[in-house]
């Protein structure tokens, strides 16, 4: 067998498929038992380099997740037994390698549920407010989501090898200052998951992005899920996951075959994923009251389900953004009120209400506010200063929205 190179291709493939969906749940696993986060990462990884080396010559088990928690847990029992410590812990590592089943778990079963939770767990400990927000990213995307540190070091445009020291220094802060492994409970889950939620929104946000890595996006709505499933009584848990589907249902639609971005208006609306439009909107129907998640996935929505760009209703939307921007009264925020005041409204009254967020300086220099003039500018019949606008804006940027920019401003000469 592992003189066939196909044959080893699948085997790779199959390693890497049970390691991604099982990584984040030894991982878990082991620190709840262990409290060592170091030590729960080198036996899941080691788990994995093994059987890279093992099932080309014995073939895929029958159930890989529980091949790979065994020899990771088995591991964690070796590297205790060897330092000749934390007797206690060893004996709560053998009493799991002793009663814990070798098989995934079922639907169903309190195993299924007490490795969703230790999911949940290492997502509040990853989202800590004690962390600076840019670890919080990084930690959840290595730990809870398995991403190589090499490709969270791309998305943050730093080296591995920094990336490396600020995961290490999050974990050591974590340990340092004693934060603990577990969900919050009463007040205070309601003042941390609003961090949890922020994480997920910037970690969809690096992946939807023009120039980002589409597996973000997909992790985050992974975990929205997680968080959905198991607090069922949180509206904006459930608003944020059908924020997400309903942004990422565009995904396949908005580049043309040259890799251009294409804005919402152009987009062929058949290749957009309308089963994931129907469950974002399902979801949101059980979303009862505003909420910030919960004002933007109506915003989604609508531009979701309207049959073409022109039945678009921009009223709905200028009016939803009229309550947003109550409840985050942000820069941003004001300049996406005044775009949609300006499509339902008029150029002018989308003019005006972008001056009157500028004015505070907020967003000088800022280059979606040039290009949401430019776009005003261009719907109220100015061409020319719509163009040098739309010039302005691609200046700031660069890749795909560059390009856009610039092809919008060439339609406009």
């Amino acid at each position: 067998m592992a003189d066939r190179p196909t044959e080893r291709l699948a085997v790779a493939d199959a390693v890497a498929a049970a390691s991604t969906v099982s990584y984040a749940r030894i991982v878990a696993t082991l620190i709840r038992v262990t409290g060592d986060w170091t030590l729960a990462e080198d036996c899941a990884q080691e788990a994995s380099a093994l059987a890279l080396t093992r099932w080309p010559v014995e073939g895929v088990p029958a159930n890989p997740g529980g091949w790979l928690m065994t020899v990771a847990r088995n591991r964690a029992i070796d590297v205790l037994r060897r330092s000749s410590v934390e007797r206690r812990k060893l004996r709560e590592l053998a009493v799991l390698a002793l009663t814990g089943p070798e098989s995934e778990p079922q639907p169903g079963t309190a195993g299924e549920g007490e490795i969703v939770d230790d999911r949940l767990r290492l997502v509040f400990t990853c989202c800590h407010p004690a962390l600076a927000l840019e670890a919080r990213v990084a930690l959840t995307l290595r730990t809870v989501c398995g991403v190589p540190t090499a490709d969270i070091a791309r998305a943050f445009l730093v080296t591995e090898s920094t990336m490396a020291r600020r995961l290490t220094r999050a974990k050591a802060k974590i340990a340092a200052a004693g934060i603990p492994y577990r969900v919050p409970t009463g007040p205070m889950l309601a003042e941390r998951l609003p961090g949890v939620l922020a994480v997920l929104y910037l970690l969809f946000t690096r992946g939807y992005d023009a120039d980002g890595e589409p597996a973000f996006a997909d992790e985050a709505i992974r975990l929205a899920r997680l968080l959905d499933r198991l607090m069922p009584g949180q509206p904006e848990v459930a608003a944020l996951l059908a924020l997400f589907l309903l942004q990422h249902s565009r995904r396949n639609a908005r580049r043309d075959r040259a890799g251009n971005l294409l804005t919402l208006d152009r987009q062929d609306r058949a290749r957009w994923d309308h089963a994931a439009i129907a469950e974002g909107v399902g979801i949101l129907a059980r979303v009862p009251a505003d909420g910030p998640y919960a004002l933007q996935a109506r915003i989604a929505a609508c531009h979701a389900t309207a049959a073409s760009a022109g039945a678009t209703d921009w009223a709905a939307i200028a009016g939803a953004y009229d309550r947003l921007v109550r409840w985050q009264p942000s820069p941003v925020v004001e300049l996406n009120r005044a775009v949609a005041h300006g499509y339902a409204h008029g150029p002018a009254a989308g003019l005006a209400l972008l001056a009157a967020a500028r004015a505070g300086g907020a967003l000088d220099g800022y280059p979606l506010a040039v290009a949401a003039e430019a776009e005003l500018t261009a719907r109220r019949g100015d061409r020319e200063r719509a163009a040098a606008l739309f010039r302005r804006a691609a200046d700031a940027h660069g890749g795909a929205e560059r390009r856009a920019l610039l092809d919008r401003a060439d339609q406009l000469s």
